[in-house]
């Protein structure tokens, strides 16, 4: 399916629909109701404000115009209206300039080649044709000829007229769109025919939807199907005298459509399913486990009789209960504990091996050190420090491994780690709690093989609550100097880039730094700071940010030293596993390629289990050259 590019704009599947707030003649003549129309397809959030021009002389027959008593009373109406409502070539020019002064996209539909010719003049980035003209060849012709994008509506018209005119603009080579249209105002819901834009669809152009029926349920319905533009008149007041009035949307109801539009297109995701952020916690919350409903002891046979299933869901999914019956048990297995994803596989894989190209580590906590040890021989730890872990002292054993250092988001006292803080008290507060792991670092260091600095990965912070920070000046500034405040001794500040939307302990917020790659690879450039590189975050901010993720890496691969792996959909879906999200690992190792960072799988709950999630994680990425 190809696209076309209206001004700046996009339009095609995969894009955001584009808004079409047709005036057309609902302005009745003044000027002052077509500016203050305008300003409300601004405020409704509209893409684009259409009108329309005729040049009646060259639109009707000479009689027609002069002798309007000898027509049906139909074009009677039509005509006495279209004089007394026309608005001058420099009228629509004045609204032209005031459009683009407001900030939305001016548009007009010409009715005859004297009101191209004048909308040329004007200045103006596509056209939009009438059902009206939907088989009127010496028209569009003319109008291709301009090599402007063209929308034509499809309404009044056979399927064998529109197959003809589609061929026409096709032979042309016309960049064109074409929307499906009921031609009666107001439109009778049982005559409009949505299925017929999927007919529309196998012409490989984009299809929209051009509505003049009553609500705007029907419109958004189209957009749910796939319409990639939408066109509705809208009005100050229905009853007002004119045509399409009574077929037009008040603004409440302008604004509602674009509001509801958006959401659908949100809501719409991919034909891919994978469990949300939230979701993921309900489930843990509310689903169910496998849990043993008696001791068992190693090496028994389990049998049905010894499961239960009870809540939370930490454990394997009751549906795959059949897998475990029959299985030996690898492990002494309490009443009520949770079988585990090792119960279900033959042989017990107790020590896990990997041979990755690059130096690779494992996520752990003072209270699973051990057991990871036992189970795998990585080159380095990484430490993730809670707030308790930064308030207490810990006995540590020594370790062959490297050390790499994970911050705490959160400190005691609810206050989370924000170098960025327009808050002075704030800001001051987290340099100090920052140095306080600085100063666990150091102490740390001594237990491990590390003989340069320890990397500290850190998310700095820079997120707000209600909506996001446009001006990012001052919160780079505030980080910039916080960072210079630390003493750093023997350990290393990297910072971590963020997604869009975090879940920061009680909701999702809003980050506002270190979420674009060029705003990061800006501050590196400037400050010398390194990163660690999160693919999960980076693809949902290249999501939310409507950029591809290989221009995101390339971007920010010079100020790469350590990696977090982990899968990731949509603008919040983070820490997937491997494999079930829409991250393609090939194209990032490929990318990577040269980049000596070492990395950890970081996969959301990976440590539990005894570390299944990150062993499934390595055990997936050792397919890639990595």
């Amino acid at each position: 399916m190809q696209t076309i590019k209206i001004g700046n704009r996009f339009i095609g599947e995969g894009q955001p629909c584009f808004i079409i707030a047709e005036i057309g003649i609902n302005h009745n003549g003044s000027m002052k109701i077509a500016k203050k129309l305008i300003d409300m397809a601004v405020e409704a959030g509209a893409d684009c404000v259409k009108f329309q021009m005729r040049n009646l002389d060259a639109l009707y027959k000479k009689d027609a115009i002069e002798n309007t008593i000898n027509e049906d009373l139909s074009v009677q109406y039509t005509i006495s209206l279209l004089k007394k409502f026309q608005l001058s070539t420099e009228q629509m020019e004045e609204l032209a300039q005031y459009s683009a002064q407001k900030g939305i996209m001016f548009m007009c539909t010409p009715w005859d080649k004297p009101s191209v010719d004048e909308l040329e003049r004007i200045g103006v980035p596509a056209y939009k044709l009438a059902s009206a003209d939907m088989t009127n060849m010496y028209l569009l012709d003319y109008v291709i000829k301009t090599g402007k994008p063209l929308i034509i509506s499809t309404g009044m018209s056979t399927v064998s007229e529109i197959e003809e005119t589609v061929m026409f603009l096709k032979k042309k080579k016309a960049e064109f769109a074409i929307l499906h249209c009921n031609s009666t105002y107001p439109a009778p819901y049982k005559d409009i025919n949505l299925k017929f834009m999927f007919e529309l669809k196998k012409y490989g152009v984009p299809v929209g939807y051009s509505g003049h029926e009553r609500g705007i349920a029907i419109s958004e319905a189209a957009v749910a199907m796939g319409a990639c533009i939408i066109e509705r008149h809208f009005t100050l007041d229905r009853t007002m005298e004119g045509p399409d009035h009574a077929a037009s949307l008040e603004f409440t109801g302008l604004q509602k459509l674009v509001r509801d539009i958006r959401n659908i297109e949100l809501a719409m995701g991919s034909n891919h399913r994978w469990l949300t952020q939230g979701e993921r916690l309900n489930r843990e919350n509310l689903a169910k486990s496998l849990v043993a409903a008696v001791d068992i002891k190693k090496g028994k046979v389990i049998t049905s009789e010894m499961i239960s299933v009870k809540s939370p869901g930490k454990g394997i999914s009751p549906q795959r209960i059949n897998e475990l019956i029959g299985k030996k048990a690898k492990r002494d297995i309490k009443r009520d504990d949770y079988f585990a994803e090792s119960d279900l596989r033959d042989g017990d894989k107790s020590l896990h091996e990997y041979n990755f190209r690059r130096k690779w580590g494992l996520v752990v906590r003072y209270h699973d050190i051990e057991d990871i040890v036992r189970k795998s021989s990585p080159h380095f730890f990484e430490f993730h420090l809670s707030y308790d872990d930064v308030d207490h002292a810990f006995k540590i054993k020594n370790y062959k491994q490297e050390l790499i250092v994970h911050a705490p988001e959160l400190f005691r006292g609810d206050n989370l780690l924000d170098l960025c803080s327009m808050d002075e008290a704030k800001r001051r507060l987290s340099v100090d709690n920052l140095q306080r792991v600085i100063s666990i670092t150091h102490k740390l260091k001594k237990h491990f093989s590390t003989k340069n600095k320890v990397y500290i990965v850190t998310h700095v912070g820079g997120f707000s609550i209600d909506e996001p920070i446009l001006q990012k000046e001052k919160l780079y500034e505030n980080l910039e100097n916080s960072l210079k405040e630390l003493e750093e001794g023997e350990t290393e500040i990297i910072i971590e880039n963020m997604p869009p939307f975090p879940w920061l302990f009680g909701g999702q917020r809003y980050h506002n730094v270190f979420v674009s790659s060029e705003d990061i690879a800006d501050f590196c450039s400037k400050t010398g700071r390194k990163i660690c590189f999160d693919a999960s975050h980076a693809l949902l901010a290249c999501n939310h940010l409507k950029i591809p993720l290989s221009e995101y890496i390339q971007k920010v691969k010079p100020y790469i030293v350590h990696l977090h792996i982990a899968d990731g959909a949509g603008v919040d879906g983070e820490g997937l596993q491997i494999g079930e999200g829409e991250v393609d690992f090939e194209e990032l190792f490929r990318i990577l390629e040269g980049c000596d960072a070492t990395f950890v799988p970081e996969i959301w709950q990976g440590h539990k289990f005894g570390g299944e999630g990150f062993w499934t994680a390595l055990e997936r990425l050792s397919k890639y050259n990595i």
